[in-house]
């Protein structure tokens, strides 16, 4: 009988202790993103897009290139469920597959601007000096500049076409990640744990990449979610313009610009594929508010 309460006694003791037992922040930061309900919405809105774009050819009930002559300006309705448009093409179809465009300019472009802006902003911020000074201003010089207007300079001179976009994208988004990293880095290298590596012996690439990097990251990666949306809509903005994803592919803004001609006649044909853009942009942003609620000790509840 005493072996049997002692051992019930032991077993609450654990589970009490378990219950004690502190969470890493990256438990609470992703209990309290779960707790976020913009956030989790925001993260449905993506999840349920990107797998769309994936499936998208099999999901696509056309060929996006497929003409119907006999079914111009179909209105929405069967066969053609967001109807066509001046060739007869179905537009559902070509929205679904332009979402395809968008992920991957996005994901591509927002991915390299990551890479460099953040390395350049760490290392200028930790090693500062006229290196710091240098890529700083002219960081400052390019963040001068409109997005959309620096994007078609840039293309100006690259030239047309969805690679030269993803690489004006990735330009245009760099300073701002540049200068976010440093900013944090700035206030992690004045902190102890930055001068006891350095008592030790520790090289500053270690320093920089074990210790102050994992240290930033939660804000970089909030930033990451707001570059994805303002990629995705710089990307729609050229290609309205005709300097992104060249036509017949379809695409999000060439279709918003092309429809803008015949708005009087067949309405949908501009209004589905901003939709669409609409969507997207607002599931980013909604996550993104969720990750800096998430991430951010200061404003936790």
């Amino acid at each position: 009988m005493t072996t049997n309460l002692s051992s019930i006694e032991q077993s609450n003791r654990e589970q009490i202790e378990q219950l004690e037992k502190p969470k890493s922040p990256t438990q609470i930061a992703v209990r309290t993103l779960w707790k976020n309900r913009s956030g989790m919405i925001g993260l449905a809105i993506i999840l349920v897009m990107l797998i769309i774009a994936i499936l998208s050819p099999v999901l696509a009930p056309y060929d996006p290139l497929e003409m119907h002559a006999e079914d111009r300006f179909h209105p929405p309705a069967a066969p053609y469920y967001l109807g066509t448009d001046e060739f007869g093409r179905d537009i559902l179809s070509r929205i679904l597959i332009g979402s395809r465009v968008a992920f991957s300019v996005g994901l591509v472009s927002v991915g390299l601007s990551t890479i460099m802006g953040v390395s350049i902003g760490l290392i200028a911020g930790y090693k500062g000096g006229k290196f710091d000074s240098v890529v700083m201003r002219f960081f400052d010089a390019l963040l001068a500049f409109p997005a959309i207007l620096l994007a078609i300079i840039i293309l100006a001179v690259l030239g047309p076409g969805a690679f030269n976009a993803i690489l004006a994208i990735a330009i245009v988004t760099t300073p701002a990640f540049a200068r976010l990293t440093r900013a944090n880095v700035l206030v992690e290298k004045s902190k102890t744990y930055v001068e006891v590596s350095l008592s030790v012996g520790a090289k500053p690439s270690r320093i920089m990449s074990r210790h102050i990097l994992p240290n930033v990251s939660s804000t970089i990666l909030v930033h990451v979610t707001i570059a994805m949306a303002s990629a995705i809509l710089l990307e729609s903005a050229l290609s309205f313009l005709g300097l992104g994803t060249p036509l017949p592919a379809p695409s999000w803004g060439s279709m918003l610009s092309i429809g803008r001609g015949f708005m009087h006649l067949a309405p949908w044909y501009s209004i589905f594929p901003g939709l669409a853009i609409m969507i997207l942009i607002m599931g980013f942003y909604l996550l993104g508010d969720g990750l800096r609620d998430a991430l951010d000790p200061r404003r936790r509840k």
